[in-house]
């Protein structure tokens, strides 16, 4: 019989040894934290835009420091950087929410019917992932945006057609695992077609996965967008999203206006953490450990 490890509690009483009730927290609170800092940064980004409108140019305020009057400072066209911050917060948002959106169909698409079909099909998808995993993806997506320099559907894609290999192998390994439950054997057995199998059971599966991985996306999604604003290839000037507030800043330090790279900065940073947080929640509860990890 296994040995098994006992903790005494207060009462002097014996238990096995688990969990403690601070590895118990640290997830909730995780998951708390993140979600009610996402909560905050979404909500500042899409309601201060509406209720400060946009920043007209004004060249007396130009690069003015952080002040009560303009927290996060002036930028080189005198607009309010926490105004413009958050409006770029916004457009990155809602360009990588939907670039993770597609990216997730695509991928899992190719990944169920890979995983289901088997054979020369599984194979000719599978080296079709791999050719597109072996160009780097910002390079690869740098040849994309040049073609149509300043579209937003070019950006779009260029993000889409580079993250879906990963959410295609992941669907694809467990349409695999699914294949070989009972209950797929069942509906067989019973005269299912392929593609029955696949709507009706092996799609519905995979569904928490594709969502998580769609959930993982957004933070690469948005750092893709902001490297391709900021080389100019991303999107068109007058929208004001991360990339180009950093792009537009990068000369402005160099004349001692750092405000106009850190903040905008820090609220990239500060989104990607609380995403990843939440991310890796969920990603614990779809995809438990082993309780031997998770004994202390």
């Amino acid at each position: 019989m296994a040995e098994t490890t006992l903790r005494t509690t207060e009462a002097g009483q014996w238990r096995p040894a688990g969990r403690s009730r601070t590895a118990r927290a640290h997830p909730r609170a995780r998951f708390w934290g993140s979600l009610v800092a996402l909560a905050v940064l979404v909500l500042a980004a899409f309601a201060v835009p509406v209720l400060f409108g946009s920043e007209s140019v004004r060249y007396d305020s130009i690069r003015l420091a952080p002040s009560p009057a303009h927290p996060f400072g002036t930028d080189s066209s005198g607009r309010d950087l926490f105004v413009q911050s958050l409006t770029g917060l916004r457009i990155s948002l809602l360009v990588a929410g939907f670039s993770a959106l597609v990216s997730t169909v695509l991928g899992s698409l190719v990944g169920a019917v890979a995983g289901s079909a088997g054979g020369w099909a599984d194979r000719l998808l599978m080296r079709l992932v791999d050719v597109v995993n072996s160009v780097p993806h910002l390079l690869l997506g740098i040849v994309i945006v040049a073609l149509y320099r300043g579209s937003l559907t070019a950006v779009i894609l260029s993000i889409s057609l580079t993250h879906w290999t990963t959410v295609a192998r992941i669907v694809r390994s467990e349409v695999l695992s699914l294949r070989s439950r009972p209950y797929v054997d069942a509906a067989i057995a019973g005269g299912s077609s392929r593609w029955r199998i696949l709507v009706r059971h092996l799609l519905p599966a995979i569904v928490p996965q594709a969502a998580l991985s769609a959930v993982l996306l957004v933070p690469h999604a948005v750092w893709h967008e902001t490297a391709l604003s900021f080389l100019g290839l991303g999107l068109p000037p007058h929208l004001a999203s991360i990339g180009n507030i950093l792009g537009d800043g990068r000369e402005a330090v160099l004349l001692g206006a750092w405000w106009i790279v850190l903040f905008p900065s820090l609220l990239l940073v500060a989104t990607t953490l609380a995403v990843s947080g939440l991310a890796a929640t969920w990603r614990d509860r779809v995809v438990p450990r082993r309780r031997s990890e998770l004994a202390l």
